[in-house]
């Protein structure tokens, strides 16, 4: 596992301390974490809080700037549709994600990405992290455990 999946997991850790779904990112360029991101969504009340949105925010401030192009985003779990939409409207060059999402099979997430509607096209590559989907396995269990 890169150092980086690892920061974006340490981000997950985070949300789950805070009862959050654990999904973390990080965003990296030039070979540098530039913003970190964690759900927030159950917290703040706010649908769109998801890390891959929290995480690209703090990187457009950092840069003084929505385009963040050259940059990498690494995250816990595969991106949903409305995460992939930022991911590519913010010209983030690549995605890269450490679990599967299980909840569907029909590869929307990399659809949205290669969509011939955009103008900018993201390159997505998994990277294993079995502590990742360890994560989100054991929170949903606990869940409906409690429920």
């Amino acid at each position: 596992m890169s150092n980086f999946m690892k920061e974006a997991l340490k981000e997950a850790e985070k949300a789950l301390k805070k009862e959050e779904v654990p999904i973390g990112a990080v965003i990296v360029k030039d070979g540098q974490v530039i913003a970190r991101g964690h759900n927030k969504r159950e917290n703040l009340q706010n649908a769109i809080k998801h890390a891959e949105i929290i995480a690209i925010e703090k990187a457009c401030k950092k840069l003084n700037s929505w385009r963040l192009e050259g940059a990498e985003i690494y995250v816990t779990l595969e991106p949903c549709p409305m995460c992939a939409g930022a991911i590519a409207n913010a010209r983030i060059k690549k995605v890269i994600y450490g679990a599967d999402d299980t909840t569907a099979d029909d590869h929307l997430c990399e659809a949205i990405l290669k969509s011939s509607r955009l103008n900018h096209k993201v390159i997505m590559e998994k990277e294993e992290c079995e502590q990742a989907k360890h994560l989100l396995q054991q929170f949903f269990k606990d869940k409906r455990k409690h429920h």
